[in-house]
């Protein structure tokens, strides 16, 4: 009677990463931001079971300019976040997500004349 039977057709209960509501609001920051200077216009958003994706488009037609990933299993090596641009080179890496996002904020300075 404790034992519990799969549903017929479903996977086993597997575990997705996702980003808490802090990181979000720190990349939703970084986004509107970007959105405001005219430089991104859309988003998309990934819940994997090894890692989260959160994906930044020009165009809504187009591939990704950035790509900010969370992988949980990294976390000990080089660091759990990650900017990797439109051809997949890692752009920043690191423990703390408001440090890797600087790597974009660099993007909003531009010179004034």
């Amino acid at each position: 009677m404790n034992s519990l039977t799969p549903f017929p057709g479903r996977p086993e209960h597997t575990e997705t990463v996702m980003f808490h509501r802090i990181e979000l609001n720190e990349i939703l920051s970084i986004y509107g931001r970007m959105v405001a200077a005219g430089e991104w216009r859309d988003y998309g958003i990934s819940s994997l079971r090894d890692a989260a994706v959160f994906s930044v488009f020009r165009r809504a037609a187009e591939h990704p300019i950035y790509r900010i990933e969370k992988r949980p299993k990294l976390r000990n090596r080089q660091g759990m976040y990650s900017v990797l641009g439109m051809d997949g080179q890692v752009l920043k890496r690191g423990q703390d997500l408001r440090a890797v996002l600087r790597v974009l904020e660099r993007k909003l300075i531009r010179a004034v004349e």
